[in-house]
């Protein structure tokens, strides 16, 4: 009988008959897809840092990499190498021409955020989005939500014509992979909340007493982290004047310093920190120590 196989003339990759045996036995295609992957790569990165060149979401990828480890295909958990931190591989020329080549849903993003930044890409700034959708498992259409919200938020933050750096970019995307965001349904809730977030401020801001200018970016981020506790902006003019007493005048250090302990505490509104704050009455009638007061301080 003739070979059904067509010869494509690229590098080969061996699957041992026991791995096949296995893989057969299982049945579960997605296992079998990404083991080839691994073998692709000779072993040598995560099977979730696949997501992007396989096109999965993360729950597709993880059911997929536990079937493997449940076959004794890879390495159990304890054992693989830690999560990616903050520095993706170093691409080269050839691999990124070389995806581009391949990959047509890679071309069509890098051509999708030349036009959204206004600028033609250069073969680094490629390699920070090849590096977000190989390395971190980013998809394509993940990737362009992520570059459309750098891009507004630096032109909020600086005026309309600014654009974000790729680095910035690379920064951003290695968050939204920390924080689980590698779907589009993910990225769009995210970036509802964000919005939700970005309306309060001017009522934060006023709180503190900075009138109506936007913060700076190391402002807003104590000022996402207040919101996200579950401060209103009540509270946060409360802990604003704790600090103007104490250090007369706003030291944002400081009254972080305070509205984390009254976090820690479980105290968020106005009138769970007043009571909260409140000297406990002694029983002999007597004040209480004047540093009570201060107790969530």
């Amino acid at each position: 009988m003739a070979n059904v196989l067509i010869r494509t003339g690229d590098e080969s990759i061996t699957v041992t008959a026991q791995a096949a045996r296995r893989l057969l036995e299982k049945g579960d295609g997605d296992a079998a897809l990404l083991y080839l992957a691994l073998l692709r790569h000779q072993g040598n990165v995560l099977p979730r840092s696949l997501a992007g060149e396989l096109r999965w979401d993360r729950g597709r990828i993880e059911a997929a990499e536990a079937s493997l480890r449940d076959l004794g295909l890879i390495a159990p958990a304890a054992d693989l190498p830690p999560e990616p931190a903050d520095e993706r591989p170093a691409y080269s020329r050839d691999d990124v021409a070389e995806r581009l080549e391949r990959s047509g849903e890679f071309r069509n993003l890098t051509a999708e955020v030349e036009r959204k930044l206004g600028k033609k890409l250069t073969t680094p700034d490629v390699a920070v989005l090849l590096g977000l959708n190989d390395y971190l498992g980013l998809p394509a259409d993940v990737i362009y939500l992520l570059v459309c919200h750098c891009a507004e938020r630096v032109q909020r933050h600086y005026g309309p014509g600014r654009r974000p750096g790729m680095k910035q970019i690379e920064k951003e995307g290695y968050a939204w992979a920390r924080m689980g965001i590698d779907t589009q349904a993910a990225a769009a809730e995210y970036l509802k909340k964000y919005a939700q977030r970005q309306a309060c401020i001017p009522q934060y801001m006023r709180a503190l007493q900075l009138g109506d200018r936007l913060p700076a970016p190391s402002e807003e981020k104590y000022l996402t982290a207040w919101q996200e506790m579950g401060f209103g902006p009540e509270a946060v003019a409360l802990a604003y004047d704790k600090t103007v007493l104490k250090c007369h005048e706003l030291k944002w250090a400081y009254c972080n310093g305070i509205l984390k302990r009254w976090h820690e505490a479980g105290l968020h509104t106005v009138d769970q920190i007043q009571s909260g704050d409140r000297p406990a009455p002694r029983q002999d009638g007597q004040p209480a120590a004047m540093d009570d007061a201060w107790k969530y301080v």
